[in-house]
């Protein structure tokens, strides 16, 4: 049998930032980390306490949503995180909070808008808010439709999932993923930040402005493009 072991440690590892960056409560929350190679990845298992959890605990499951090892039930979230893994090739973390901010934003209803360069320096839109799922998908196999969801979402919207790494669930909460799962985990602290000031902003000044293009281009292209020049 395959050794997980290292997949296991990366979604360990990822887990335990989750408390460590103020993104989870109790038990609200899970990171995954995969092989697309071998259409498997690693996850917490359910409503283990962070406190308790340990790196053996993570279970594996492949991209069908089958368990393959782990004496653990998965997390209940396991079915959304394959259904992204086996559509989107060129990501390997997710991770999904209730965060307090990113949370409040889905409840609402409303995509984030970008009002920064903060903003600008993750992703060139505002980040994107699926509606809330049909009855009829909230009655079925619910954990599979929610990843239906956000795909049905990013493909009405044109959105790019390895441009936008981030996404808000009407009445639910964030999701958000990356090459990596300890990328997922930062792109969920960006996320929550980026939430956070987005509220004051409208707190402040309702009318508030949209940031303009020139900023939004200056601010991504000198992280991302071609010229980019942050960093080391």
């Amino acid at each position: 049998m395959k050794n997980f072991q290292e997949l296991k440690k990366q979604a360990y590892q990822a887990n335990m930032q989750l408390p460590a960056l103020g993104l989870v409560l109790f038990t609200f929350g899970n990171v995954s980390a995969a092989d697309q190679q071998d259409r498997v990845f690693a996850i917490k298992p359910s409503g283990v306490p962070y406190d308790q959890l340990r790196e053996a605990d993570m279970v594996i499951v492949d991209f069908d949503g089958n368990v393959v090892e782990g004496s653990l039930r998965p997390s209940s979230d396991t079915k959304t995180h394959a259904v992204l893994y086996s559509h989107w090739p060129e990501i390997s973390g997710i991770v999904h909070t209730h965060s307090t901010y990113a949370t409040s934003w889905a409840q609402a209803q409303l995509d984030i808008p970008i009002f920064g360069t903060t903003h600008a320096d993750h992703l060139t839109s505002d980040i994107p808010c699926a509606p809330p799922m049909s009855d009829e998908m909230i009655e079925g196999n619910y954990e599979h439709e929610t990843g239906h969801q956000i795909l049905s979402h990013f493909s009405q919207h044109n959105l790019d999932y390895r441009e936008v790494e981030m996404v808000l669930v009407g009445n639910h909460a964030p999701f958000t993923w990356g090459k990596s799962a300890e990328k997922a985990v930062y792109n969920s602290a960006v996320l929550e930040s980026v939430a956070k000031m987005a509220l004051l902003t409208r707190q402040i000044n309702p009318a508030a402005p949209r940031l303009k293009d020139a900023l939004i281009r200056k601010h991504f292209e000198r992280k991302h493009g071609p010229d980019s020049y942050y960093g080391q």
